[in-house]
């Protein structure tokens, strides 16, 4: 599973990219690629941090910062949406992923504070 996740997280990072090669250049579009290019790649790469965790604290700590990126890559994808409804087919199945992601990061959130209780 966590091999699974580093490889989906990867991607989505990819994906987004790719979909941000595609936007026109423009001061304010680019304002928008920005953002999603650098909240993207930051649900992989803290997700790969929360593999090193130190401590069950420290592994909820960084997931909390993956639930935090994913979400925002989500809202970036919603705005594109909006303003740049030619291309709603990849951006709706973009956010699919990204909203898929963040259920799994919650739900791991969620196990590892039960289980942080139980010890």
């Amino acid at each position: 599973m966590k091999n699974e996740i580093i490889g989906r997280t990867k991607r989505f990072a990819l994906d987004c990219w790719h979909f941000c090669f595609k936007v026109p250049k423009s001061r304010e579009y680019n304002a928008f690629v920005n953002q999603l290019i650098r909240s993207s790649s930051s649900v992989g790469a803290n997700y790969r941090a929360s593999q090193r965790a130190k401590s069950t604290a420290d592994f909820i700590n960084k997931l909390k910062i993956v639930e935090e990126e994913c979400d925002e890559s989500v809202y970036w994808l919603e705005i594109f949406e909006e303003v740049f409804p030619e291309h709603v087919q990849e951006i709706s199945l973009l956010k699919k992923e990204g909203k898929e992601l963040l259920a799994i990061i919650v739900a791991s959130i969620n196990t590892a504070k039960r289980n942080q209780k139980r010890n």
